[in-house]
């Protein structure tokens, strides 16, 4: 961003003195950030292969396989963007889902070493670590001159309600990393000369950040369009920035060149390859952001283990704003009392800021406004928006995470300019209760944890293989699905363990089949499933009739079936499943099962 780390002119911005202070205070920085991530993710380091994120262990199951599923395509030489292992016989585009296929990639080795629960450990401790550490190097190196202040504005952006509450479980959300070097990417298309290198730099920066978190790329592209429309047309930056957009426009040519080559694969299976869909499924309503809640507090920080913490999000991994009221007043306060001592070019910054962080916290409520639980009725921007390509794959809660990167900077640009230009002691005082008011009851809590069943012996001992031939298809019961995620983490320590393929007739993805065209979490259910869905969630067996039989064993065999799987505790991510029931349900359907190691276990026999 064009702003100066010596606040009072407006001068271009310069890193940081690199002195033997400068770089003490990196190290402690590095130390801090790495520090406070092992110590959100501190629940799953006690024992990563037999614990899960309470609130969210199915997409931890998600992640854990995408990760097993990419390692294991690109060593078999299989299409990574696209599978069959899942959704027999129609299987999935994992284009149109969240593939994360660079981390799959790069950390194949360490998931083949360590297995899929602790990669997903390392790369999301590494996330938040990370992502503190790009914007303290974007803040120290560009934008302020003080270290403290790019420390308390990167570890707060890192740190933040928003991200904490993604730490569970969301690898793409937590690559936050990724924002301030695709910000300093494009902010270094502006220098002369540097438009070809920087695009090439860039293009391959927009590809790894598609691959890996493509709605915050989504997101960020939009953001830094809306600051640096803003920031262009303010009359103080006008002249630079007409000087300035030729090497701009061409630099992003070839961003979009680079990207459009890299991803042209992605991109068509994204938008036109088989098992697409459009929107997400997702109720845009429900998944907006509540406009009370960026007053309220977070679950997982010091106010929400004090109980001052709400219900106002739609699950505890969307708590997207949850400033608190002390954190936006105390803003509100940095931002006027910096417009005051700004010059008109960084008063044009600061104008920048201010819009986006409203443009995205209006747009993060919706196409309807809620007020602390309750809608209003009154329509909103969102709405306008909903209906067109990309934006309809968007949850409009998630805009709300634009904000904290600009409170961040606000932040760091105020502790720059107090260190610069000391006020009198009261005043230090005044500021220091303000900060400490502000932002300790926003520090983080570990997230929650709990133990997990872990996957059986008949898996890891490899004996389904003596049931299931080489990529045929077993099932557990329940089938798997977001809220049944068992078969998913069975199929990936096979996968990750070198033990082969088997297919799964369900699976947790997004595809089509929903209503209007839209898409949906897992396949159109069938009478099989549908009926060990009932008896899992409601302890019933339900009534069995012949046609009942006979339409599930008819689903078995258009999934092409050799094997059902019952273990002896079944994980449900959102409730508890009766496995006695499962297992008489099952019974009544396909006769008795035998036990095989530490499973019940039912044989399909060929049609």
């Amino acid at each position: 961003m064009p702003t100066s780390p010596t606040l009072a002119a407006d001068q271009p911005p310069t890193a940081a003195p690199d002195t033997a202070r400068g770089r003490r205070a990196d190290l402690i920085m590095l130390v801090v950030a790495v520090a406070l991530a092992v110590w959100v993710t501190s629940g799953l380091w006690r024992d990563p292969n037999q614990r899960a994120i309470t609130v969210n262990s199915s997409d931890q199951a998600l992640f854990e396989w995408l990760l097993a599923f990419g390692g294991h395509a690109v060593t078999h030489g299989e299409n990574p963007l696209f599978t069959h292992l899942l959704n027999v016989p129609d299987g999935v585009n994992l284009a149109v889902n969240t593939s994360i296929t660079v981390y799959a990639v790069v950390f194949a080795p360490l998931t083949y070493l360590i297995g899929p629960p602790a990669t997903f450990l390392v790369i999301l401790t590494l996330n938040l670590a990370a992502t503190a550490l790009a914007w303290y190097w974007l803040l120290s190196r560009h934008l302020v001159g003080s270290r403290l202040a790019a420390g308390v504005g990167a570890l707060f952006v890192a740190y933040s309600p928003g991200m904490v509450a993604h730490a569970n479980a969301h690898l793409n959300w937590t690559a936050g990393w990724l924002v301030p070097l695709l910000v300093a990417g494009v902010f270094a298309l502006r220098r002369p000369g540097r438009w070809l290198r920087g695009g090439l730099v860039l293009g391959v920066l927009v590809a790894v950040a598609f691959s890996i978190a493509a709605e915050g790329l989504f997101f960020t592209a939009l953001a830094v369009a809306v600051f640096l429309a803003v920031w262009a047309l303010h009359p103080a930056r006008r002249a630079q920035a007409r000087a300035a957009l030729p090497d701009l426009l061409r630099g992003l040519a070839v961003t979009a060149l680079v990207a459009g080559v890299l991803l042209a694969y992605p991109l068509w299976l994204h938008f036109a390859g088989p098992q697409r869909f459009h929107g997400t499924g997702f109720d845009p309503v429900i998944h907006a952001e509540d406009i009370a809640a960026f007053g309220a507090y977070p679950s997982r920080s010091v106010a929400g283990a004090l109980g001052w913490d709400t219900t106002l999000a739609p699950n505890p991994t969307e708590e997207n704003s949850f400033f608190g009221v002390p954190l936006l007043l105390l803003t509100v306060v940095c931002f006027g009392w910096l417009w005051r001592r700004a010059g008109p070019g960084r008063q044009a910054t600061l104008t920048a800021l201010g819009v986006t962080a409203v443009v995205f916290a209006v747009l993060s409520w919706g196409p309807v406004a809620k007020w602390n639980g309750s809608r209003t009725g009154q329509l909103l921007p969102f709405g306008v928006l909903d209906d067109l390509p990309v934006v309809n794959a968007a949850l409009p809660s998630r805009l709300a995470l634009v904000v904290a990167p600009v409170i961040g900077v606000l932040l760091a640009y105020t502790v720059d300019r107090l260190r610069a230009t000391p006020p009198g002691r009261t005043a230090v005082w005044v500021w220091g209760v303000g900060f400490a008011a502000a932002l300790l009851p926003l520090l983080p809590t570990p997230l929650l944890t709990s133990v997990r069943p872990p996957v059986p012996e008949f898996v890891t001992a490899g004996t389904w293989r003596e049931y299931v031939s080489p990529g045929g298809v077993l099932t557990p019961i329940p089938l798997t699905l977001d809220v049944t995620p068992d078969g998913q983490r069975w199929q990936a320590y096979a996968l990750s363990h070198r033990q082969g393929e088997f297919r799964l007739p369900a699976g947790f993805f997004l595809g089509p089949g929903g209503p209007d065209g839209r898409g949906r979490i897992g396949p159109p259910p069938r009478t099989f499933d549908t009926l060990m869905d009932q008896a899992g969630r409601t302890g019933l067996v339900p009534i069995v009739t012949e046609g009942s039989i006979r339409l599930s064993r008819a689903d078995l065999r258009y999934w092409g079936v050799e094997a059902v799987v019952l273990p002896d505790e079944v994980h449900g991510a959102k409730y508890d499943l009766d496995e006695d029931a499962l297992r008489r349900t099952a019974t009544a359907l396909l006769g008795e099962p035998r036990r095989v190691d530490d499973v019940w276990l039912w044989t399909v026999p060929a049609a």
